[in-house]
């Protein structure tokens, strides 16, 4: 099973490239989204499994909208309204929402900073 991530740039593209693994395909939108686009993006996903993940505002609600027309069996993931987009959401809940999807064994764990308490 091969799975892709559908994002609206790149920045949120190397935000969760960093969290996944490679197996994970995940693609960009740039925002723009015409007959030609929609296209390339299907050429790239191909059979995989495909999730949506925009950002929380106007323009990503578009998007979104967009793209579940052209991949209607496509997963939902969703940031939280209040955050900087995909790019600006905390680590912590980018993990969760992957996690919330089904993706934990791609997730790419950050590794645990162990605190020390005073005595």
């Amino acid at each position: 099973m091969s799975i892709a991530i559908i994002v609206e740039g790149k920045n949120d593209k190397s935000r969760l490239r960093r969290l996944l693994t490679e197996d994970i395909i995940i693609v960009c939108t740039f925002g723009s989204l015409n007959t030609d686009r929609l296209e390339e993006l299907k050429k790239k996903i191909g059979t995989s499994d495909v999730y949506l993940f925009t950002d929380n505002d106007p323009s990503g609600k578009k998007i979104r909208a967009i793209l579940r027309d052209t991949f209607p069996d496509a997963e939902q993931i969703y940031t939280r309204r209040g955050y900087a987009g995909v790019e600006g959401t905390p680590d912590e809940y980018l993990i969760e929402q992957l996690e919330k999807a089904g993706l934990e064994e791609f997730i790419i764990y950050p590794p645990m900073i162990p605190t020390f308490e005073k005595f």
